[in-house]
Parts: C-alpha cells; structure tokens; sequence
C-alpha cells in the first residue's frame, strides 16, 4: 500500500513539472528579412544647374506593408555613412539636393520597417544594403525641364523679328486705329481756329523709359501737324536727356513738312529738375496763356491729377495717356481722351510708322493670339480630363 502511494505522489510531481515546464501560448515566428532593393544607380542628375544627385532604384517583390527605403551618403575625407532621406516604397527615386558639384559622394539604400523593429527588434527591421558607385555632380548645359520656356522664347523672337523686317520692306501691317488718335487732329486744328498754342507734356521720365519712347513718337506727330497748320507749339521739360531728344525730334518734324522756317529753339525748353517746381511751373504757364490743346502723354506720378485739373479749369481739349495703372483714373476723368496701357505703345507705331514700332506691336499681338487658342485649348482639354496644357506650360 505504501509502495503504491509513492508511485501515485511521484507520478502526480512529474505530470506537474512537465506543466509547469510547458509553454502557455504559441511559438512567435522568426521575423521576416527585409530585402534589398534591385536595380540601386546613383548618378548626375541629368539637365540641371548642379548640386543635385538623382538615385533610382526598383522596388523588390513582396515587401511588407509600410516598408520604407533609408538613404544614406558617404563623402570625404572620413567617408563616413550619414543619413539624407526616407523614402516611402512605390517612389523609386530621390534626389539630393544637398550634393555639391565636384565633391565625390557614395550612397547606401537598404529597406526599414519601423513597425517591425518595435515589436521585434532590430533583427529583421532592416534589410541589406546596396551601395552606388563613386559619383560627382556637375552643371548641365540645358535643362529639359525648362525646355518649353525656350521654344516659346525662341517662336517669339521669329514672330517679332519676322515682323520687323516685313514692316521694314514695306508692307503694310494693320493697326486698328485708337479713338484717342482721332482727337489728336482735332485738337490741333481747334488750336489753330483759335489762334492759341499747344502744349505738349512728354512725362518726367528719361528717354530710358518705354513710355517715353512712345511719347516723343507721337510728339513727332503733333509736331508735324502744327508745322502743317502755322499752329503754336510748347514742349516743357523736366529731364535734360528729354528735352535735347525733344528738341531734335520736333526739329525733324519741321524739317521734313518742309517748314524749317518756323521751328524755334525756345518751343522745346527745359523748365527745371524739380518735380513739383516743374509742375508749377506748367500749370502756371497753362492758367496764363489758355492753350487750346493739351497733350500729357509718358510716364507720370503724383503730378498727373494737377495737371489735368488745371488743364481742365482752362477749358482746353486735352488728350493724355499713359502705362501707369496708377494714374490712369486721373486722365480718364479730367481729360477727354485717354491712351490707356498698351495703345500708348500702339499709338505711337501708329503714327510714327517706325517699322521697328510697327513690327514689335504686330509680333506681340501675334504671340497673344497664339496664347490666347492655347489657353481655350487647355480649358477645353482640361474640361475632358485632358491636362496636356499643364504640362506642356509648366516649367521649374
């Protein structure tokens, strides 16, 4: 009986070892190794301005959900490794932004998965890396990229040349005629029925600005007209470089109406450098000898509204314009015909007949028409799923 208690108490122990020894879950899997991307380049980045290091590389098959690639470069002296970027998969290239030309770089990519490496560790979290050849950046020539900025440049600058020299062997370019030009003869010969002279206000700016030009083109006009007529002619000035460009071009004018004999020294003059002292001084001029007409044509600031009110308070016909958004509102309401923005420009090819003017306005007006179809192509094409005009205009 004894004997077969013992055998029951040593039976009952190891059944009780043996389950204590035992584990209570299932066995955790070894965790997966993460491989290594196929197909690692490193090289220049082709059509740029430098500093810049394009790595592409194809994703391997079965990579766990929220694998990504490390990146990481070498350069000397140390060529020690050091981390630039992670990369999510499916991309398949990065850049380095950071490259300088010149400097010689080695890169390292190898798979991570974050989430593996904190509930399983470090072993298996990281694939083996793949390491690039030796690479350098450099400069490119071109950049493709910008390709597009460079054909439109170059189909605007064939548009404006091929203009140009059609206006320059003759041929006879339309330029819709402003209303404001319409006025110009008007005034002029009001000014002569009436015995009174014309003033004629080219901006204070220097003959280096645009508007300028425009100005002392139509001024060649209005000088020919009262050449014409007999009429009065009074040119005030503000910069020194204007009033001699001024001068000269009235001088021409008169030249070339065959009336050398009423041109005068004094009906180009310059009054002073002072802004508002010269703007004084015009206004003051108006209040006292009444001029029929005025024209206050260039590039104007604060004095625009002073002189077109006083203009105005003298009861003369007074046509301005200018490209200044600023102080167009003043000429549209104290003035009765106003040049806005670009007929100035257009304006003053116009009556000029420069074939340079005469070709640059044509060419300009050619290229909007051609962005103008391209832009209702694009909306269209957009409207239908199509975005070729994005691309085709993007540029970086």
């Amino acid at each position: 009986m004894r004997w077969a208690i013992r055998h029951c108490l040593l039976a009952v122990l190891v059944f009780a070892s043996a389950a204590v020894g035992a584990p209570t879950g299932t066995l955790t899997p070894p965790p997966p190794e993460l491989p290594a991307p196929d197909q690692f380049v490193a090289k220049d980045r082709p059509s740029d301005s430098g500093n810049s290091i394009l790595l592409t590389w194809k994703d391997p098959p079965a990579l766990p959900t929220g694998t990504t690639f490390e990146a990481r470069r070498a350069e000397p002296p140390a060529y020690e490794w050091t981390k630039i970027a992670d990369v999510n998969a499916g991309v398949g290239r990065y850049v380095d932004a950071s490259a300088k030309d010149g400097v010689v770089y080695r890169y390292e990519l190898r798979a991570r998965h974050a989430d593996l490496a904190d509930t399983l560790g470090l072993a298996g979290a990281v694939g083996p890396a793949v390491v690039s050849d030796p690479v350098a950046s450099h400069d490119d020539w071109i950049r493709l990229e910008r390709m597009n900025s460079l054909v439109a440049s170059l189909a605007f600058l064939v548009l404006l040349m091929g203009s140009i020299w059609m206006a320059g062997r003759g041929s006879q370019l339309f330029i819709r005629r402003i209303a404001g030009l319409n006025a110009v003869d008007e005034a002029i010969g009001r000014a002569t029925e009436l015995g009174r002279k014309v003033i004629y206000v080219p901006g204070i700016q220097p003959p280096g600005d645009i508007q300028t030009v425009a100005s002392l083109a139509i001024l060649g006009h209005v000088a020919r007209a009262t050449a014409r007529y007999g009429t009065e002619l009074d040119v005030p000035n503000r910069d020194p470089l204007t009033f001699t460009t001024a001068r000269e071009t009235v001088r021409a004018a008169y030249l070339a109406e065959g009336r050398p004999d009423l041109f005068r020294e004094e009906m180009v003059n310059y009054i002073t450098y002072d802004q508002f002292a010269y703007v004084a001084a015009v206004a003051g001029r108006m209040v006292r000898e009444k001029p029929a007409a005025n024209f206050f044509v260039g590039h104007f600031f604060a004095e625009a509204l002073i002189l077109a009110e006083t203009g105005q308070t003298t009861g003369a016909i007074q046509i301005a314009g200018t490209a200044d958004p600023s102080q167009l509102p003043f000429f549209v309401a104290a003035c009765d015909y106003t040049l806005i923005g670009e007929e100035l420009y257009a304006a003053g090819a116009y009556l000029s007949r420069e074939p340079v003017l005469l070709g640059s306005i044509r060419g300009t007006d050619l290229a909007k028409v051609i962005l103008l179809l391209l832009g209702l192509a694009g909306i269209v094409s957009a409207t239908l799923g199509n975005n070729w005009a994005v691309s085709l205009l993007k540029t970086q």
